[in-house]
């Protein structure tokens, strides 16, 4: 296992929509291991390959309370295949856009339908901060962030800012 770098905002890859996982093989195996090891770091709870700079369609989320013992979920190709017509508004944040965090509307309940590490198919109806979890990271899955659900106006001073941020740092 391995700490991976997350790819921050402006990086243009954030906007790649990422290959399904053909098959689960042990570069994948090493991948969620990486991932799973750069979340805790983080620390968040839910990262996309692609934030690690790898556009394969792979999700790690641990939703559970820092109180209770970890329960780490891999997510392989997974899609939502219903989404109810309730919504909620949950306060997100995003690990490639720290210190940055906005209410955002999505669907309360969504079904979803995923691989795991030994390629068995599953399907399970999530709600309340998992199912905002995991639309987020799906959203990262087709080049969506966050701050694609808010105002523009708010979405531009936010995409300013780490702009001038990259630009900065590309300086030094």
């Amino acid at each position: 296992m391995a700490l991976r770098d997350i790819i921050l905002l402006p990086d243009k890859r954030l906007r790649l929509v990422s290959e399904p996982v053909a098959a689960v093989d042990d570069e994948i195996r090493t991948l969620v291991a990486d991932m799973f090891e750069t979340m805790y770091d983080a620390p968040g709870i839910g990262l996309a390959a692609i934030q690690v700079g790898v556009p394969k369609r792979v999700v790690t989320v641990d939703t559970s309370p820092k109180s209770e013992e970890k329960r780490p979920r891999v997510f392989i190709n997974p899609q939502v295949v219903w989404s109810s017509e309730e919504t909620n508004v949950y306060e997100e944040g995003c690990l490639s856009i720290p210190e940055v965090h906005e209410d955002v509307e999505r669907p309360e309940r969504v079904r979803v339908r995923w691989m795991d590490l030994d390629g068995k198919t599953w399907e399970e109806t999530a709600d309340g901060l998992f199912a905002t979890c995991i639309q987020h990271e799906i959203d990262h899955l087709d080049g969506v962030l966050f701050i694609d659900h808010i105002s523009r106006l708010k979405r531009h001073f936010i995409t300013k800012k780490f702009t001038k941020l990259a630009a900065r740092r590309a300086a030094e």
